[in-house]
């Protein structure tokens, strides 16, 4: 019978994570009387509650970035998950219940087309009750059971949708310092879309349009772009370069006529776009770093829309 026992032991710590004596206290409850079906339950009960007191508070600065899309190519998502330590963000625990936000995320673009692209502590409290995973199991069980299982605090921090906006689009994703082989899980991860341009003659075949998105995609993950381009940089932010740049001027300048004034500032205002703009950045990822906006015309190719999301806010 011990044997048995230890046995039990053995396969219930196998399937949850949780410590030893948690599992042989969850076998030798009156009420599971070794059954493992039931020992899972009690665990979740009692353990995840107990783990769940033990961590809380306790600050997540670690974690990964998860990244799906749709597989009907509808939308996609970004998703980032918060874990005390390194140690646990690199669990194939963790990385499962990160992937398994995402693809819930990605199904949420997907069916019910969210308004809000980008969710606050709110919306993520309402998805995190309502979604489940593949297989039903809702999210707010499944953080239970990696709590359980990590004994960390673990929170879902932020999420991010990109809706496709058109059937035509094409969508791609990259995920920078992968934590496992069986997950879109790292350190940091992008997503860009694509469309084709009004006046295209075809110019780049299906797949190398989707090699370009996917090249993208690196791209954006090493150069950061803030922007799609200058025409959604915000007013603010541009009229607060250009004093920046008329201040740096010295007096010599600054005694130009205007309109040669004028053609400095926005020589320099270029300058700028290309370190915050996607369009205008060079590609990092490309032969011979051409201009992104210019490379995709070149395929026939327009970028709608972008998200990048890191470990660091």
């Amino acid at each position: 019978a011990a044997a048995s026992v230890a046995q039990l032991v053995k396969q219930l710590r196998s399937a949850t994570g949780a410590p030893m004596m948690e599992c042989k206290k969850a076998l030798s409850s009156p009420e599971v009387n070794n059954d493992i079906q039931l020992a899972q339950e009690w665990l979740r009960k009692h353990g995840s509650a107990k783990a769940s007191s033990k961590v809380a508070g306790r600050e997540a600065l670690e974690g990964l970035v998860g990244m799906q899309i749709s597989s009907d190519n509808s939308g996609a998502s970004l998703v980032k998950v918060a874990s005390e330590t390194d140690f646990a963000s690199r669990s194939e625990v963790f990385s499962n219940f990160v992937q398994e936000v995402a693809n819930a995320a990605a199904a949420e673009v997907a069916i019910n087309h969210p308004k809000d692209k980008e969710y606050d502590t709110d919306d993520i409290a309402t998805f995190m009750k309502s979604a489940t995973n593949s297989n039903g199991k809702p999210l707010t069980e499944s953080l239970n059971d990696a709590i359980l299982a990590i004994r960390e605090n673990l929170q879902v921090d932020s999420i991010s949708l990109l809706p496709s906006s058109s059937p035509t689009s094409i969508l791609a994703g990259y995920v920078h310092g992968r934590a496992s082989p069986n997950s879109s899980c790292g350190s940091a991860a992008s997503l860009v879309e694509l469309e084709w341009t009004i006046d295209n003659d075809n110019t780049a075949t299906k797949e190398e349009a989707q090699m370009a998105a996917k090249k993208l995609a690196m791209h954006i993950v090493a150069a950061k772009p803030q922007y799609l381009n200058p025409s959604s940089v915000p007013e603010s932010v541009s009229q607060k370069e250009k004093t920046l740049l008329m201040e740096k001027l010295d007096d010599k300048m600054k005694n130009k006529p205007p309109e040669i004034l004028d053609k400095i500032i926005n020589g320099q205002m270029r300058k700028f776009y290309e370190g915050i703009c996607l369009t205008e950045q060079a590609h990092m990822i490309e032969e011979g770093n051409p201009k992104v906006g210019k490379f995709l015309e070149s395929l026939g190719l327009v970028v709608k829309d972008f998200r990048l999301m890191g470990l660091n806010k």
